[in-house]
């Protein structure tokens, strides 16, 4: 993402969606994956974020 898109309220609820292109690694390779999750996980546990949902295809 962009680091001009910034999230102004802290008590907001975001739509966030990306496109990926030729990145199939990321999604198929565990290593990737867990870097990935590892990294969901911690702006959890460190920044409060809540996932609502996760959607992949």
């Amino acid at each position: 993402m962009s680091r001009n898109y910034k999230f102004k309220n802290p008590e907001g609820v975001y739509f966030v969606s990306f496109a990926v292109v030729e990145w199939i690694d990321v999604f198929t390779r565990n290593e990737y994956k867990d870097i990935l999750l590892d990294s969901l996980r911690y702006c959890q546990q460190e920044k409060g974020m809540e996932i609502y949902a996760w959607c992949s295809r």
